[in-house]
């Protein structure tokens, strides 16, 4: 297949009968889990718990192992066992298919969001939305245009604690917000070094799992689950980690854009292979006055009060007002109140703690409604809190503050920056 020719056959493929199919309420959505990795293997464990709304038809993965495992936990878990695709093209052709979950790397996010949507498939995709600014803003056009629904895996959007808290923040329980913090202090030891080799894997498609990155030779650390600390692939841990917290700020504060951003730090201490920042500091400025600050801190540190160090880490967020204070973690909430800043409020969680389910059915639930204002993390929110994260890695890596005009989706002089907007994609896998 051509390039051009695979390019028609994506845009044709959501015919009118697919993309107008209305389920019925008892109906379960056919699934399909593309990316079958740790991420993957969770997904799929969650999807199994929800069986009177989804049934995983199939599996999809670039390594045949993963495949396989895959296919296991489906059988473990009740289910029949899924059909195999070893290219997520034949899941967009299959026209049994209503849905795909997406636990790919972040640099196939997009495309094969884009692919799905254009196909007629309902999308749950991982967060980040993108790999860069550009894929996000052409995520939202395609969903929009086919009327697709895009639900990125920003789970504390259906997490009742934090819809709680959130609420409270808007109704002005600390009064006016003038900073939110996001807090990223996950112990990362070093990745180390390793070779590169000429061949990969047996049973690995490498050409496939690279996509719309450069070629290049394999190498273990590229792979498994280090792709997050390589640039080509991934975007550090603030795009990680990071982008959960990242969200929460913009969702208590209810900013978007902002007009500047300022990042700074550096990959301290390890001698090894990985590219992007073990410590990075972020202050993205607003009008109105206004700042979100975002820390990533992958070696040891302390806590950040009020919110807790749990375990060696310390993840969270911390919104400052006129009246009081809000931090908020996985394991609960607090307000401090008043000149003295006394506990007003100590909320806990009502779910475990990083509990999938209640986002994924409530991306299915929309699956059925036809209506994306039912999702709680729809491409629109997704793809702006995934911008925040690359507006932060743009200016490390100029090592700049920058200027940002959001009507134009531009920095303001800075045209090496604009660069970095997009990416170099290698043909046919263009977003």
């Amino acid at each position: 297949m051509t390039p051009s020719t695979s390019r028609r056959f994506f845009l044709g493929a959501a015919t009118a009968a697919a993309a107008q199919r209305v389920m019925g309420a008892n109906e379960r959505v056919n699934l399909v889990q593309i990316g079958v990795g740790g991420r993957g293997r969770d997904h799929i464990n969650t999807y199994s718990s929800l069986p009177s709304l989804v049934n995983i038809s199939g599996v999809c993965d670039v390594n045949q192992a993963a495949r396989e495992r895959g296919q296991s936990i489906v059988i473990k878990a009740g289910g029949a066992k899924p059909k195999e695709y070893d290219n997520m093209k034949q899941v967009f052709a299959d026209k049994s298919v209503d849905a795909v979950s997406m636990a790919t790397p972040n640099h196939w996010h997009a495309l094969g969001a884009i692919w799905a949507c254009q196909a007629g498939k309902d999308v749950y995709c991982e967060k980040p939305a993108s790999h860069n600014i550009h894929e996000g803003m052409r995520m939202i056009e395609v969903a929009r245009k086919t009327g697709r629904m895009v639900q990125i895996g920003s789970q504390s959007r259906s997490t009742p604690h934090k819809m709680r808290a959130m609420q409270m923040l808007k109704e002005g329980v600390i009064g006016k917000i003038y900073l939110a913090k996001g807090l990223c202090y996950k112990r990362r030891k070093s990745i180390g070094r390793a070779p590169e080799l000429d061949t990969p894997p047996p049973g690995v498609d490498w050409d496939q799992f690279l996509g719309p990155a450069p070629l290049r030779k394999f190498t273990e650390l590229r792979f498994a689950y280090n792709w997050h600390w390589f640039w080509d692939t991934g975007n550090g841990d603030i795009g990680n980690q990071g982008v959960h917290e990242m969200d929460i700020a913009r969702w208590g504060t209810g900013l978007s854009w902002p007009k500047s951003v300022v990042s700074t730090g550096g990959k301290f201490v390890y001698d090894d292979d990985q590219e992007t920042p073990n410590t990075q500091s972020t202050t993205f400025e607003y009008p109105g006055g206004q700042q979100i600050v975002f820390e990533v801190r992958g070696l040891p540190t302390g806590p950040d009060w009020p919110l807790p160090k749990r375990g060696a880490h310390t993840i969270g967020n911390i919104f400052y007002g006129s009246d009081g204070i809000l931090a908020i973690d996985a394991d609960g909430y607090k307000i401090y109140k008043g000149e003295e800043l006394v506990l007003s409020e100590d909320g806990k969680p009502q779910t475990k703690t990083w509990d999938t389910a209640p986002h994924m059915e409530n991306f299915l639930k929309a699956v059925k409604s036809r209506n994306y204002k039912d999702l709680n993390a729809e491409i629109e929110i997704g793809a702006i809190s995934a911008g925040l994260c690359h507006l932060a890695n743009i200016s490390y890596r100029t090592g700049k503050k920058l200027d940002f005009d959001s009507t134009k989706m531009k920095f303001v002089g800075a045209p090496d920056a604009d660069k970095l907007l997009t990416r170099d994609y290698r043909k046919p896998y263009v977003v």
